[in-house]
């Protein structure tokens, strides 16, 4: 080559150690930071997917946080709940002491009346003071807020979870569909099969009488009218459970009706005559084919009604069954309870009336309140979960229908309508049954909230984001083995196009020699 002005072999020579030079340096980079991809010319595609799966982990992990955090809210929670029900526990056994009358003083049971304000006032407290970080535990702060609940027709709602899912409000309605029944058993007054003459009874007989509470057994003589039968089993209704009457008070000859004091299907009445003699046929009782409606006025007088009677000395009652936002709720007696966690969860306790007619309706509205958890890495409906914990001041624990009026915890204390001076020793335990239920119910909510949501939550999540690194990590971090024997091979290139670019320069002196 004998041309001066333009040396190619240079050129060539200097672009290659342009690229063995910039090659080399992406190596060193790489090795340097452990990245395969430190910027978006490295590879465009790779970086939106990794930035992608960087976030998602990033979401994952907090959302693993979340989940430690509310285990220990809950923990706190429930420790708080432990030293309630160990109060009540203690409470109802003072109530136990001092219904023994008959071998407790008055100044006994004033100082257990002592003990029972202490009990509750230390509740009331606990139920105040409970907190995590500043968080108000048992308060009544973390429960739902509900607006137009109507008490003649639902005496007690208890929300445990609602997904408002951006709503402001949510709207509850139920709707009966088969309404509760009492256990009814029925004695004809006007021989039908034989059972009774002009409303007295033609022989002596002894009846044993069954209920949910008890079984008590009534000696009958020949000639005892329906009235004072109906009176005598009345004065065991409280051992029984099982109440009497005649189907029209005002005609001793109408018949009688047995029905049990509760509604629902664990009620039942049952009424048989011991001994019945052979062939049989004296007393018999009817009960309603098919566990039907009892109607308003029955009467044997009645054709339909006589038709809907079938032989039987047992009856059992029946559930409610409604319809709780188009969800068939479950019955028990007159309480309705629905378990949808994605949606609403909750416990109506139904008034009488309301409960036991068909087609009842009513609304009422869910507004805001009980405690959201944020379980995944997205902010949305599907992966936040709401809670309610519900107050345990002695003011809303326990509500209980007696009388027909809720009474709670706090009527157990001095000068309240269930303390220990009033001697309603079978009002205060039933409050006690149902404080203790409540705190027990709350209880195992939250543990199994605690067991099967947030723990399985943050094994799910923590397998996730292996799973999640591990494919960030294929597409962004840098491979040492390849990187490091990539480096030998740029530096080898570096070096020999630094030796060929100074001998393609050392070519053009050579023209020299041409000129002599």
């Amino acid at each position: 080559m004998a041309r001066i002005n333009s040396n190619i072999p240079s050129l060539i020579a200097r672009t290659n150690l342009g690229r063995a030079n910039q090659d080399l340096e992406v190596r060193l980079q790489r090795l340097a930071t452990g990245l395969r991809i430190n910027r978006g010319a490295d590879n465009p595609a790779g970086l939106i997917i990794s930035e992608r799966l960087r976030s998602e982990v990033s979401g994952l992990n907090q959302a693993v946080n979340n989940s430690q955090r509310a285990s220990s809210v809950i923990a706190t929670t429930e420790g708080a709940l432990a030293e309630i029900s160990d109060l009540l526990n203690s409470v109802r056994g003072l109530v136990v002491e001092a219904a023994n009358t008959g071998a407790i003083s008055v100044e006994e049971r004033k100082a257990n009346q002592l003990q029972i304000d202490s009990a509750i006032d230390t509740i009331t407290r606990i139920s105040n003071s409970a907190s995590f970080g500043g968080l108000k535990l048992l308060n009544g702060s973390l429960d739902y807020v509900l607006s137009g609940l109507d008490s003649d027709s639902v005496n007690k709602a208890t929300i445990f979870g609602a997904n408002f899912n951006g709503r402001s409000q949510i709207q509850v309605d139920v709707n009966v569909i088969a309404s509760a029944q009492t256990a009814s058993l029925f004695l004809s007054a006007s021989n039908i099969g034989g059972t009774v003459a002009a409303g007295r009874f033609a022989s002596n007989s002894t009846l044993e009488i069954a209920g949910p509470l008890g079984v008590q057994v009534l000696d009958i003589l020949s000639g005892q009218t329906l009235t004072a039968v109906a009176q005598a089993i009345n004065t065991f209704t409280a051992a029984t459970g099982i109440s009497a009457s005649l189907l029209n008070p005002a005609n001793p000859a109408s018949g009688m009706r047995f029905s049990s004091t509760t509604f629902g299907s664990n009620a039942f009445a049952s009424v048989r005559r011991l001994n019945e003699p052979t062939g049989g046929g004296f007393f018999r009782t009817f009960a309603i084919t098919s566990n039907g409606a009892v109607p308003g006025t029955p009467s044997f007088g009645d054709p339909a009604f006589v038709a809907q009677l079938s032989s039987a000395n047992r009856d059992a009652g029946r559930d409610v069954n409604a319809i709780v936002n188009g969800a068939l709720a479950n019955g028990n007696g007159l309480t309705l309870s629905l378990q949808n966690q994605t949606a609403l969860s909750l416990e109506l306790e139904l008034d009488q009336q309301f409960a036991t007619a068909n087609g009842s309706i009513s609304t009422f509205y869910i507004t805001g309140g009980g405690a959201l958890y944020q379980l995944g890495g997205v902010i949305n409906a599907s992966q936040q979960t709401n809670i309610g914990v519900q107050s345990m001041a002695a003011s809303r624990l326990g509500g209980t229908l007696l009388d027909d009026q809720l009474q709670f915890l706090s009527s157990l204390r001095s000068g309240g309508g269930n303390d220990l001076n009033s001697l309603e020793f079978q009002n205060a335990s039933a409050i006690l049954d149902t404080s203790i239920d409540e705190v027990s119910t709350l209880r195992g909510r939250l543990g199994a909230f605690e067991r099967n949501t947030l723990e399985t939550n943050v094994r799910s999540l923590s397998t996730a984001i292996e799973n999640l690194t591990a494919s960030e990590s294929r597409i962004r971090d840098a491979d040492f083995a390849e990187e490091t024997s990539r480096l030998t091979r740029s530096q080898i290139l570096s070096s020999a196009s630094t030796s060929v670019l100074g001998l393609a320069n050392q070519q053009a002196q050579q023209v020299l020699q041409l000129l002599g």
